[in-house]
């Protein structure tokens, strides 16, 4: 990314639109432009939250057991190229695009075909057959009724999905209740430990939501173009805040062990101890470790909780004693 050659008007007038939600109300890409200094820009930084939630199905061992790709909303195309990259586009035969704006699907597929010269890359066009792997990225505070439920028709007939969201209250809340809709028939492979109800929606937990936190490449914040695009963008570059959902139609290729709790967000920490939100199958629950009781591990969720997979022993206060990283 070259802050030199930015064309600054054109981002302005779309970050505009993100904040202040006129890009509901239809296309609002009116040139190639457009796209290409959104994808060097604000789409990389979208890219930087699928490198998290990527990294962390890697991690989980867990790889999608279809070889065609969807990328609905796709915009840039940027979530479809970042799976592509990931799992490695030998692992697939096709990538589909689909977007409201034609300039959209045209960037897209002209990107990804660009990346991945041997790959089959075309505009989906609807034919009412199962689809693969679907991918979903930053499309629901866009979305009217009927294009919502267009979307969830395909996740019906999916093989996986892969959806990524804004970080924020309200979208996150949103994709818990279309989650609820689903574990009938989908496997929650991702961000849950479990496959029962969110504990979120208990009474007294309205004011959380799920969501995590995703840092920039290593030297980002040390580059020069990004610090000046970030200031004048009036955007944090530290970290990016998402929320997300992978589903499985059932069985899951790689369930979770029992007992595994999830950190949600990121640990608070304070002086001598640490406050974890922590989400399990008997609910979501707000738990203390103190720093005598394991220096190493309250130091670690200080600097990094990009895999917040554990097994805790607790005392009947809610204070951890013992932590196993899963």
């Amino acid at each position: 990314m070259n802050c030199e050659t930015l064309d600054w008007a054109i981002l302005d007038r779309l970050r505009a639109g993100f904040l202040g939600g006129a890009t509901a109300i239809g296309p609002y890409w009116q040139s190639h432009a457009d796209l290409a200094h959104y994808d060097a820009t604000y789409a990389e930084r979208i890219g930087w939250k699928w490198d998290a939630v990527l990294h962390e199905l890697i991690r989980r061992h867990w790889r999608p057991r279809t070889r065609s790709i969807l990328d609905w909303g796709c915009g840039s195309g940027v979530a479809g190229r970042r799976v592509l990259s990931f799992f490695g586009a030998d692992k697939f035969d096709s990538l589909h695009v689909w977007d409201h704006s034609p300039l959209a699907r045209e960037f897209a597929a002209e990107r990804a075909h660009t990346e991945f010269a041997t790959l089959a890359v075309a505009p989906f066009a609807d034919t009412g057959q199962p689809v693969g792997l679907l991918v979903v990225s930053h499309v629901l505070n866009e979305l009217p009724p009927e294009a919502l439920a267009q979307l969830l028709g395909l996740v019906a007939r999916a093989e996986a999905v892969l959806w990524v969201e804004p970080g924020n209250h309200a979208v996150s809340r949103q994709l818990i209740t279309i989650r609820e809709t689903l574990t009938s028939s989908f496997t929650i492979v991702a961000p849950c430990p479990h496959q029962g109800a969110c504990g979120l929606l208990a009474a007294g937990n309205e004011r959380h939501w799920c969501h995590f936190f995703a840092a920039p490449p290593p030297g980002v914040q040390n580059d020069s173009d990004w610090v000046r695009f970030g200031h004048r963008a009036g955007v944090d570059l530290r970290s990016q805040a998402y929320a997300y959902l992978v589903l499985e139609k059932k069985p899951a290729s790689t369930p979770l062990p029992d007992n595994v709790s999830r950190i949600v967000g990121r640990a608070e920490h304070f002086k001598g101890f640490a406050r974890i939100l922590s989400c399990e199958a008997a609910g979501v629950s707000s738990l203390e470790l103190q720093k005598r009781a394991d220096t190493d591990l309250f130091n670690i969720l200080k600097k990094d909780s990009s895999y917040p997979l554990y097994r805790w022993t607790r005392d009947d206060r809610g204070r951890i004693t013992a932590a196993e990283q899963v």
